[in-house]
């Protein structure tokens, strides 16, 4: 059977070097698009959209283009309404994925109209298909299809030309090197519409302007690839510098005094975090803590904690009085940014007098445990956010210290760590591990305490961290 029809096929020698060339072409658009496919299934950091848009229009267009191949067709055994109907349908959906590659490239303000024409196109798109499942002769629906194909030649040529009058869109390479290839293209298609509609004669030769306009596309993806792909190399380097200034505003080393022991963890969730913590060290038995947290992540966030840093420091002439410490950071704070707010702990601590005195701004309440006793206290003394109200008032409590006592500073980050069952860690097992670790070192428990959140919540295998965690333990002995 298949060598009776390829006996039968007998092109002419024009005719055969049309279809060579077409299965030629046809082979070099599929590849394209496998490659196009590939790039954007593989680039997960930055997919590039115009690479799907691209493989598809490719991908429809070889298959269309093989469709019509009389030395395709012979190789098969499908009937001539089965190609037909396979032409006509792709005939029908081709121009989407181009329009929708054309929208992305092209200025803001064309956009709109671009999706008017996507819709106006998809609504052709399902009058077609349906029309032909419904029997309506094919050589009349692709006698509207081609006035379709002209009008929305013409209707892109002219959106393009007035809609870019006077403004910089063509100093724009990409859509310069798009305008090119697609008037080549359209030259073929126009004479190819022409040819369908029995104007013209001569051999259809479209796919050829067609692959060179596929090259100024692939040109065009590549290009925006390249360009995204420089803008991620600078924003990892932005982001590098502002992990080392974000460091280097991090104490280098906790505070020394006699009869207290500290330690402190700062892991954060991304390269740079909104936690923060500082010292403010008065004389050799006084001294305050911070530990803050920043409402969001990345480069905001740690821009705001410099601020705080900054304001902190400002604070060392009333340290003693947590409300006043808080409000300076308010008032500081205030009016610097909009959609961000702090929420912090401050402790002053007198070794001499053997007190602690302790204040909050929207933080969550921190946990004081006692070597001799069971009890665990929270301390909840608080106050507003800080960043949001200028008058927002302070206060603080005071409370001795005892021997052996341990204060757990935090932020939310430990006791909102979820494990896969959306569980929280919560506040009952950080007392838990509080009450049964009052033996450990205060370095040693923090970093068991660590070790505890990952492996409950999953961060010990693998699974993401969902916000930036700081603990402080403060041991007095």
């Amino acid at each position: 059977m298949l060598l009776a029809q390829l006996l039968h096929f007998s092109p002419s020698r024009a005719q055969l070097a049309v279809e060579l060339a077409a299965i030629a072409v046809a082979a070099a658009l599929l590849t394209l698009a496998l490659a196009a496919v590939a790039l954007f299934l593989f680039r997960r950091r930055a997919r590039e959209w115009t690479l799907l848009f691209f493989a598809v229009f490719c991908f429809l267009y070889t298959v269309r283009l093989l469709s019509e191949r009389d030395l395709v067709r012979a190789l098969f055994s499908e009937p001539i309404n089965f190609w037909s109907y396979l032409n006509w349908t792709i005939t029908c959906t081709i121009l989407l994925p181009f329009s929708f590659f054309f929208r992305l490239v092209m200025p803001e303000n064309l956009k709109k109209h671009i999706t008017w024409m996507l819709v106006a196109q998809s609504a052709f798109a399902v009058f077609g298909i349906v029309g032909a499942a419904a029997g309506m002769r094919l050589s009349t629906l692709g006698l509207a299809n081609n006035l379709v194909v002209l009008s929305t030649i013409l209707l892109g040529i002219l959106l393009f030309f007035f809609g870019t009058k006077g403004s910089s869109a063509w100093v724009n390479r990409d859509v310069r090197i798009f305008v090119v290839g697609f008037l080549i293209w359209v030259a073929f298609a126009v004479h190819a519409n022409l040819r369908g509609m029995g104007i013209v004669r001569g051999q259809n030769v479209e796919f050829l302007g067609f692959f060179v306009f596929v090259a100024c596309l692939a040109y065009i993806s590549l290009n925006r690839i390249f360009a995204n792909e420089q803008r991620l190399l600078a924003i990892d380097k932005e982001l590098e510098i502002a992990r080392t200034i974000q460091s280097s505003i991090l104490p280098k080393s906790v505070p020394a005094h006699t009869g207290l022991e500290i330690a402190a963890r700062y892991v954060p969730m991304s390269a740079v975090a909104g936690d923060f913590y500082d010292f403010l060290p008065v004389d050799g038995h006084c001294l305050g803590v911070l530990v803050a947290d920043v409402t969001g992540h990345g480069v905001p966030a740690a821009l705001i904690a410099s601020m705080l840093k900054v304001a902190f420091v400002g604070q060392t002439p009333h340290a003693h009085d947590p409300a006043r410490v808080l409000t300076g950071l308010n008032q500081a704070l205030c009016g610097k940014f909009e959609e961000h707010f702090v929420t912090a702990v401050y402790v002053f601590i007198d070794l001499e007098k053997e007190i602690l005195r302790y204040g909050a701004a929207g933080h969550p309440p921190q946990l004081l445990a006692s070597k001799n006793s069971a009890e665990i206290t929270e301390l909840a003394e608080g106050g507003l956010m800080l960043g949001l109200f200028p008058e927002a008032e302070y206060s603080y409590a005071e409370m001795p210290i005892a021997s052996g006592s341990r204060c757990l500073l935090f932020t939310d980050g430990l006791i909102e760590s979820a494990n896969p069952s959306q569980e929280e860690f919560g506040k009952e097992r950080c007392k838990q591990f509080l009450q049964s670790n009052t033996n450990l070192s205060a370095a040693n428990f923090v970093g068991r305490l660590l070790d505890a959140v990952a492996g409950f919540s999953g961060h010990a295998s693998g699974h993401s961290q969902s916000d930036d965690i700081t603990i402080l333990a403060l041991d007095f002995q």
